[in-house]
């Protein structure tokens, strides 16, 4: 084999791995970076996990599902799906009611205490998603996130990566 064919198999080897890589960035996966507490203790500050960007194409997001939205442009959040279209939520005594039926939420910190909300119906093409550590979380309580568009959905979280001793499934069960 010439030496310019060598090259010219490595440059076309290094331009595959370039496309395959944008492809996968841009369509399937992405990774993010847990940044704040407001996930604790499902998610800790500088974990890094693996977000599904294809998966809500072909499938709605659920209750208990942890997704990235954008939240303003540049800017993106980590939180769990609590209500979808047509749910009527509500805080009482820090427990969420879902249509009238309490929350299991086995995912959350034993000290929360946090405030009364709604009740709220969640709007077509909405969801109202809040972090664990209800405490300290911007989510849709607050006025500035409300209710989340679907079309500001990145993806759900599947996998945390980083720190490797760290690394499992993202638990996204609800009942």
């Amino acid at each position: 084999m010439s030496r310019w064919a060598e090259i010219w198999d490595w440059i076309r080897s290094i331009l595959i791995a370039v496309i395959l890589a944008i492809v996968i960035r841009l369509f399937l996966f992405e990774v993010f970076v847990v940044e704040g507490r407001s996930m604790y203790p499902t998610l800790h500050e500088t974990e890094r996990l693996m977000v599904n960007k294809i998966v809500y194409h072909f499938d709605e997001p659920q209750s208990g599902d942890i997704v990235v939205f954008e939240y303003q442009p540049g800017r993106d959040f980590i939180k769990r799906v609590i209500g979808v279209a047509g749910d009527k939520v509500e805080i009482v005594d820090g427990n969420v009611y879902i249509n009238g039926v309490k929350l299991d939420e086995p995912y959350l910190p034993e000290d929360l205490n946090y405030y009364d909300y709604g009740p709220v119906e969640v709007p077509t093409g909405s969801y109202f998603v809040m972090g664990d550590y209800r405490q300290n979380s911007m989510d849709s309580r607050d006025s500035r996130v409300g209710f989340v568009s679907r079309d500001h959905l990145k993806g759900r979280a599947f996998f945390i990566f980083w720190p490797p001793w760290e690394a499992r499934a993202v638990n996204s069960e609800v009942e």
